[in-house]
């Protein structure tokens, strides 16, 4: 296959998403087991162990790859399902695990030699020394980006380290703590990290006040109160609304979707590899229309075009709000 201009990284939370985001054009796609092992674990996603084989099958007949996400962290004593996972994904025939538990690197390491490694953005690698302690006692060979540094830092950490990089591109912004997140725990028990699930379902409510107002729950916490006429966003503790000095505001993050459409060819001239998108809990729909706006638009720059239309994806954006982050840092 053809080197593309950019590779195309799709999160795949179901079968039929897999196969939307293969028939869109993604060049590989990225899954989890359903368990806690990954950091989507929310009922109706996820894949067992055949479909995770027919999964790859599909992806490897159309020339495709496919990645499993096995990045959280277990308890202390517990590593045997994330073993399994890894055993399993092995097994199965992945291209590649996602990986930031430095005992799971390990043995993954010693059990399966040939099984490549990615380091996941939980490990939260974020400079040249970090990631060069992965690649030189893992043999990791990609390495996927956290969300705080801006393009000039992504090209300079690319030129030291020469390894395969992977930086988002679309979908939830986050607290760019990547791995370091304990909200959500504080507030249902379960971990992100351990558990794999942020502001579970179970644990979310809605309640109707006097006036129409609408407040959006998590647990016993109200994150977010929104008038009669405001669309009610879900109730993530990062997207929360909190009182501060008197006053209501979005303190870590407004609802807002990443989007770098706009600056891939910098993107690709920093050296990256491939463009992560972020959301396995998204329908199959979504993803055929964000990887096919990706996949138009990486082939047209491949062609050297220079005018293309990238507004396709704006009415997808978090909040119908669009931001490039860090890889612009305004705030200098």
């Amino acid at each position: 296959m053809t080197r593309p201009f950019l590779e195309i990284v799709c999160p795949a939370g179901t079968p039929a998403a897999l196969r939307a985001a293969i028939d869109a054009g993604a060049n590989t796609v990225y899954v989890g087991f359903r368990d806690s092992t990954n950091a989507r674990n929310y009922p109706g996603l996820n894949f067992d162990v055949e479909e995770m084989a027919e999964g790859a099958a599909y992806a490897h007949e159309r020339g495709r790859k496919l990645l499993v996400a096995i990045n959280t962290f277990p308890r202390a004593g517990e590593p045997e399902p994330w073993h399994a996972a890894i055993d399993n994904a092995a097994a199965i025939g992945a291209d590649a695990v996602i990986m930031a538990d430095i005992g799971l690197l390990d043995y993954a390491t010693h059990k399966h030699p040939n099984l490549r490694r990615h380091l996941s953005v939980q490990a939260a690698a974020s400079n040249p020394l970090s990631i060069a302690f992965y690649r030189d006692n893992f043999d990791i060979k990609r390495v996927v980006l956290p969300r705080v540094l801006s393009v000039e830092e992504v090209a300079a950490i690319i030129d030291e380290i020469r390894i395969e990089t992977e930086v988002f591109c679309f979908g939830s912004v986050g607290t760019m703590s990547e791995g370091r997140c304990f909200l959500s725990s504080y507030m249902t028990g379960l971990s992100p990290s351990h558990d794999g699930a942020c502001a579970p379902a179970s644990h979310v409510a809605y309640k109707e006040e006097a006036g129409g107002c609408r407040l959006a729950c998590l647990g016993d916490v109200t994150l977010n109160r929104f008038g009669k006429d405001e669309a009610a966003s879900y109730p993530t503790p990062c997207k929360g609304r909190y009182v501060a000095l008197g006053q209501p505001s979005y303190l870590f993050e407004e609802p807002v979707g990443w989007n770098v459409i706009d600056i891939l060819p910098q993107l690709k001239a920093a050296g990256v590899t491939a463009l992560k998108i972020e959301g396995r809990q998204r329908s199959r729909a979504y993803v055929t229309q964000v990887v096919g706006t990706f996949r138009h638009v990486l082939d047209a720059l491949a062609r050297g075009e220079t005018d293309v239309d990238t507004g396709a994806l704006h009415q997808l954006a978090e909040g119908g709000q669009q931001t490039l982050g860090a890889y612009q840092k305004g705030w200098r």
